[in-house]
Order: structure tokens, then C-alpha cells, then sequence
């Protein structure tokens, strides 16, 4: 019989999954590279004096990177102060 601090080892296709680490499942890190490459578009779309439109939608993808920092603050701080509706272990 097992004792509650003698768990079983589980092996073969019913292992139990490990927890991915931290800076993998990061929210900041892809936002961040995200949005700089966006904004770094938009300086080089300036500068070389492009279409329009690529303008505009650098500006957009920078801008919305912009609110997805604002988003994952929002939810982080929910997260930490305990918040029903907040995403967890962010």
C-alpha cells in the first residue's frame, strides 16, 4: 500500500508532463520582439520613403504591440493581487 509520501512512479505513455520553464512560456519575451520589429519596420519604412500602406501597417503592428504591454501588465497584476477573472501564472 502506498503512503502518502511515497508516490508512485508513473512510466510509459502516462508519465506525467513536466512544467515548462518560465522564460519559455513568457508572455513579455514574444511581445517585446514582436513589437520592435514592428517598430523597426516603420523607421525603415520612414526612412526609405515607402508605399503608404506598409507604413500604416507597421505603425498598427507597432501600436498594438503597444496595448498587448498594457494587456499582460493588466493581467499580471490581476494575477498577483488573487483576481477571479485573471489568467493565472503569468
Amino acid at each position: 500500500m502506498d503512503t502518502p509520501g511515497n508516490t508512485r512512479r508513473v512510466t510509459g505513455p502516462f508519465r506525467p508532463v513536466p512544467a515548462l520553464p518560465k522564460p519559455v512560456v513568457g508572455l513579455w519575451a514574444p511581445a517585446i520582439v514582436g513589437t520592435t520589429a514592428w517598430l523597426v519596420a516603420l523607421v525603415v519604412l520612414l526612412v526609405t520613403g515607402a508605399d503608404s500602406t506598409w507604413t500604416w501597417t507597421a505603425l498598427a503592428g507597432g501600436g498594438l504591440g503597444c496595448v498587448g504591454f498594457g494587456i499582460i501588465a493588466w493581467q499580471t497584476t490581476a494575477s498577483r493581487h488573487g483576481s477571479r477573472g485573471a489568467q493565472r501564472d503569468l
